[in-house]
């Protein structure tokens, strides 16, 4: 898993750039297609502005009919053509139908110059800077005496092109964004696969762990009460008998941990919710682990000043919270332990903080610590046993209560864990 995963990696990314890639030749291309085509509609406006602006002059003199009539002969009026004669209302006019009948639809300005460049007629908004970006084409007959040139400035050139491949563009974006979504999905889920392959061989190393040690222990025992010597010595028996029934429970509690992480799990726990002195619950607690902080030379203090500590919640599972606290308080420090509990109402909850001056956890550590079989690096702590399951089962209690629990803590100077659990209502 750790080769295929880089590998993965790369090939996803690859694909996903050359797929853009291709995307974004296409649009490329698309681009160039439609501004050609633009190109094209635009010449063809105006071989037929010209021949609108002709046939608009025959009809306003007049000459129309006859013109058509001596066609055939070759006689034409050509000669006499002036856009002068027409009007800049009319030749507006003119310009604009024709744009829309080649589907061009934007804003444009115009002037029409003399042989001499000079504007002979021009619409409101042309001014001499267009005339350099303007299309210029010749709208006098070849026979006419005075030779007129149309100057055409169509406004923002760009938005015709759009407008002709915007679904392109869209349909585009679209696919990308799955494309990418795709992508950042797969490489989460093998990301989230390689984390849970981790775990997974993590938990067996320690399960592996916490099972070896009372077999092995059950079996010298086993091996000790086969000894002829110890068979007729009844006080032997009965320490290796002890011995193996202590063991038997440590097992037993250890997979009835695993079993309960699962129903957690599975939602299948039920509580029996009943009024809990918060208070009287954390001094039994207190109390039975003391021993054991007094024989790491620690101390545990207790500041229980909330005015309100009686809670409605499962007295089993409450325990159970305080007692997984405390015990990773006493386990995760290099030093003799410090622990102090104190409690405080905050709005309608109990706040319960449990500090300790242990080894702490980083930003990272923190943002996972709640995840089911996650144990934090311990430095050079090694005889920290367990399968990571105490603090994911702390949470999930805690939020089958209405609850919440969060940590602050800084690496070497300890960490303090704070669960809030709803009050008990009268």
């Amino acid at each position: 898993m750790k080769k295929t995963f880089p590998l993965i990696i790369v090939l996803i990314t690859l694909s996903v750039l050359g797929v853009l890639g291709i995307q974004m030749l296409w649009i490329k291309n698309a681009i160039w297609v439609k501004n050609d085509q633009y190109q094209q509609d635009v010449k063809s406006s105006l071989v037929d502005i010209k021949t609108a602006l002709y046939e608009s002059f025959l009809l306003k003199n007049g000459y129309y009919s006859f013109a058509q009539d001596m066609q055939s002969t070759g006689f034409l009026l050509e000669h006499s053509f002036t856009t002068q004669n027409l009007g800049k209302d009319e030749i507006t006019r003119i310009i604009r139908k024709e744009l829309i009948k080649n589907k061009i639809t934007l804003p444009f300005d115009y002037a029409i110059t003399n042989i001499f460049n000079m504007p002979i007629i021009f619409s409101e908004g042309y001014n001499s800077e267009y005339l350099n970006q303007s299309i210029n084409f010749v709208v006098t007959p070849e026979r006419a005496v005075q030779v007129e040139t149309l100057h055409l400035y169509i406004h923002e050139p760009s938005n015709y092109i759009l407008s002709k491949i915007s679904w392109m563009i869209i349909a585009s974006i679209i696919f990308t964004a799955i494309i990418i979504a795709a992508f950042t999905l797969t490489i989460r889920t093998v990301f989230n696969q390689k984390k849970i392959a981790e775990v997974k061989n993590d938990f067996i190393n320690n399960m592996t762990h916490e099972f070896k040690t009372p077999l092995a222990t059950i079996s010298l025992a086993v091996d000790a009460l086969n000894n002829e010597k110890v068979i007729h010595d009844t006080e032997k028996i009965k320490y290796y008998s002890g011995m193996i029934k202590e063991e038997n429970k440590r097992m037993n509690k250890q997979v009835e941990k695993i079993l309960q992480a699962a129903r957690v799990e599975r939602q299948e726990l039920k509580l029996i919710l009943q009024e809990v002195n918060a208070h009287e619950t954390i001094e039994h607690i207190a109390e039975n682990v003391l021993l054991q902080i007094q024989q790491k030379q620690g101390s545990l203090s207790l500041d229980l000043t909330a005015p309100n500590f009686k809670l409605k919640a499962d007295e089993v599972h409450f325990s159970n919270i305080i007692f997984n606290l405390i015990d990773n308080a006493i386990k995760y420090t290099n030093d003799a332990p410090i622990i102090k509990i104190s409690t405080s109402n905050i709005g309608h909850y109990l706040a319960i903080k449990i500090s300790d001056n242990g080894i702490g956890m980083s930003k990272e550590t923190q943002s996972r610590i709640f995840e089911k079989f996650y144990r934090s690096h311990t430095g050079n702590l090694h005889n920290i046993k367990g399968f990571g399951l105490g603090l994911s089962y702390v949470k999930a209690m805690t939020e089958a209560h209405g609850g919440k629990v969060k940590v602050e803590s800084i690496v070497g100077k300890g960490s303090t864990f704070t669960v809030m659990l709803p009050l008990l209502t009268s």
